[in-house]
């Protein structure tokens, strides 16, 4: 997907209001999470509420993806004080994003959202993918990638 803006698909936000991937608020990071309010996944979020303050002077906007709906968003924003915007997506959608894949807990197989990240430029074309993120140290690694990469 580096190189290349990502397919054109609707979201919702935290209060059921379409998004659309083409409209998002660039540059930006776009980054997918199994759920909400899981220990991961608040590492995840919280770490980059930590350094919102370099996000935004870097002039990055931050977008969270799942499939949690929107009351599940908002009880998860308010809890731990997320600056940013958490947005729904289906499997479908997920799919077109390459987030739905193939997963494996105790030797069981199953399809379910990656932990991965989109790094998009100014143009909105991907900068750089995170295929394998550790939730403690992402919003470091985001930051420093896109201050080498922009």
């Amino acid at each position: 997907m580096e190189g290349k803006k990502l397919p054109a698909v609707t979201l919702l936000d935290q209060d059921g209001k379409p998004v659309k991937t083409t409209q998002l608020a660039l540059p930006a990071v776009l980054y997918f999470y199994p759920k909400d309010d899981t220990p991961g996944c608040t590492k995840e979020a919280c770490g980059i509420r930590d350094q919102w303050a370099d996000f935004r002077k870097a002039g990055l906007q931050v977008y969270g993806v799942s499939k949690d709906d929107a009351k599940s968003h908002q009880k998860f924003i308010a809890k731990y004080e997320l600056p940013f915007p958490l947005l729904t997506a289906d499997e479908a959608t997920l799919d077109k994003l390459g987030a739905w894949q193939e997963k494996s807990m105790y030797g069981k197989k199953y399809m379910g959202i990656q932990r991965m990240t989109y790094l998009l430029g100014a143009d909105g074309k991907v900068l750089k993918t995170y295929q394998k993120v550790k939730p403690e140290e992402h919003a470091a690694e985001l930051l420093a990638d896109y201050k080498a990469l922009a």
